[in-house]
């Protein structure tokens, strides 16, 4: 199979699967989103989730998220990991949207990518999902699974994202990757995938990949 034979296999397989793909992240504006993907680095959607209603109680905008302390922030999302990291970053971006961006969350990756906590993934999350700009976030699943199919050499995530964005559609990314992400933690987990789960892979993988499953 070519390289554009896998891709097309993966969109129909991915497509039939998951028609609909609601963000795992609940929020309700660019704002929140901005804050659970940042909590979400090193801790589960589903506990950031857990976590994020308690903190947005407090202060779901930013006038408002400058207003508590950063020992306050700290506190509430210590559950999500990395908590000092993390509150300072979200008390400092919150201060920055405040007084560069006049309270509102910037919409290009240049801005987003300067604040406090913000690396090229959550940007990159927040652009499709907030903005709805073409993106292709790879995250560890996204990074794993394009490995396994011989899709990208696995050498980064930066080359990931790379032969990702080359292989499918422009106007597929944004929903493409959240597909991939559900596919991972249903069919494909990182640890002791099955054959019997991971059809795409079993498909479409490389022979080392396939080696791997149960």
């Amino acid at each position: 199979m070519t390289k554009k034979e896998k891709a097309q296999y993966i969109i129909d397989s991915l497509e039939r699967l998951y028609p609909e793909t609601p963000v795992p992240l609940d929020h309700s504006d660019a704002y929140t989103l901005l804050i659970a993907v940042l909590l979400s680095a090193q801790c589960t959607d589903a506990r950031v989730n857990i976590i994020t209603p308690f903190l947005f109680a407090k202060a779901n905008k930013p006038e408002d998220m400058v207003k508590l302390s950063v020992n306050e922030i700290r506190e509430i999302i210590k559950p999500c990991g990395l908590s000092p990291r993390k509150s300072a970053a979200i008390h400092e971006l919150s201060k920055i949207i405040l007084e560069k961006h006049n309270g509102s969350v910037p919409d290009n990756f240049e801005d987003l990518e300067e604040l406090p906590g913000v690396g090229h993934k959550t940007a990159s999350v927040v652009m499709a999902q907030a903005f709805n700009v073409p993106a292709f976030p790879v995250d560890t699943h996204i990074h794993r699974l394009l490995t396994r199919w011989g899709i990208t050499n696995g050498k980064n995530v930066e080359q990931t994202e790379k032969d990702a964005k080359k292989l499918f559609p422009r106007e597929l990314w944004n929903k493409l990757h959240l597909q991939i992400i559900f596919y991972g933690r249903e069919y494909s987990p990182a640890r002791s995938p099955k054959k019997e789960q991971d059809f795409i892979t079993v498909k479409i993988g490389t022979s080392k990949a396939i080696k791997e499953l149960k």
